[in-house]
């Protein structure tokens, strides 16, 4: 390993188990205003996300980036869960450092224990972001490490009738790798191990209690069918704060995914290495 590139990958490597560390800590505190005698709620579920991820070349340093996903939940798809939609252009400042700014539509199924309720509800909610992403890359041998630094402001609301949408902002901090498995570089009929962990915080007059939102660590399998489609399976586990700060949700995510890469400029450039698309 070359001397340059391994001190790049020990400072941003430190610098992230420091942000990682720093996001982690309103997980443990609690506030001056808890009780004491409050206790923790879990509630355990399991969801199952498919999701369609494209990034199409449309200028020398310009691309079109797009996630498609349809999620279903409880016992994997026995309710429909969200309908997500994300959209953006990404810009290649250079080989290691990538930027990329869109908007975002998701619509969220009402969950099953609004049926019991008396009180008129929408069964299905949509929200309106915009995002904005910096995706920093370090090598590591064979492999990558990637940093992806995320902000999302988000318009959301209740599922009751009548709701008024209210404004917050979402953090998110991943990092990740992606190991080849049968070959020293990422090409063609290529398997590779992939792997991440991504913390989520959020902020806002109406967050109080949990400005800590989730933790998704993830571990999946992929293949490289060629230079236009990707596969990759894996399994995530996510760890929710709700609003009351006391509520949490213990997910088990099964992850099917498909990436497609397209080029729609007129002059093609030769095949470059594979580049994940988060």
């Amino acid at each position: 390993m070359r001397h340059d590139v391994y001190i790049a990958f020990l400072r941003t490597s430190a610098a992230a188990l420091i942000m990682v560390l720093f996001l982690a800590l309103p997980v443990t505190a609690q506030t001056q205003d808890e009780p004491e005698e409050e206790e923790r709620n879990t509630a355990r579920r399991s969801e199952l996300w498919n999701g369609f991820y494209t990034k199409y070349k449309i200028g020398k340093k310009l691309f079109y980036y797009g996630e498609y996903h349809i999620r279903t939940r409880d016992q994997l798809v026995q309710n429909m869960g969200q309908i997500y939609l994300r959209f953006g252009l990404s810009y290649i400042i250079n080989k290691n450092l990538e930027i990329t700014g869109g908007i975002v539509t998701p619509f969220y199924w009402a969950p099953p224990q609004y049926q019991e309720q008396e009180r008129p509800y929408d069964k299905v909610v949509n929200q309106f972001r915009f995002w904005q992403q910096a995706l920093f890359i370090v090598p590591l041998g064979k492999a990558k490490i990637y940093h992806q630094l995320r902000a999302e402001q988000r318009w959301r609301r209740d599922y009751y009738v009548g709701s008024p949408f209210e404004l917050t902002f979402r953090w998110r901090y991943k990092i990740s790798t992606y190991i080849p498995l049968n070959s020293y570089k990422f090409q063609p009929g290529t398997y590779f191990l992939s792997a991440y962990n991504e913390v989520f915080i959020q902020t806002g007059k109406t967050i109080i209690r949990n400005p800590f939102e989730d933790n998704r660590l993830f571990l999946g399998m992929g293949y490289i069918l060629n230079d236009k489609v990707q596969f990759q399976v894996g399994y995530a586990k996510s760890w929710q704060q709700r609003s009351s700060g006391i509520d949490y949700v213990n997910r088990d995510l099964i992850r099917l995914s498909v990436y497609h890469n397209l080029d729609f400029t007129k002059k093609k450039s030769p095949p470059v290495d594979f580049q994940p698309i988060f």
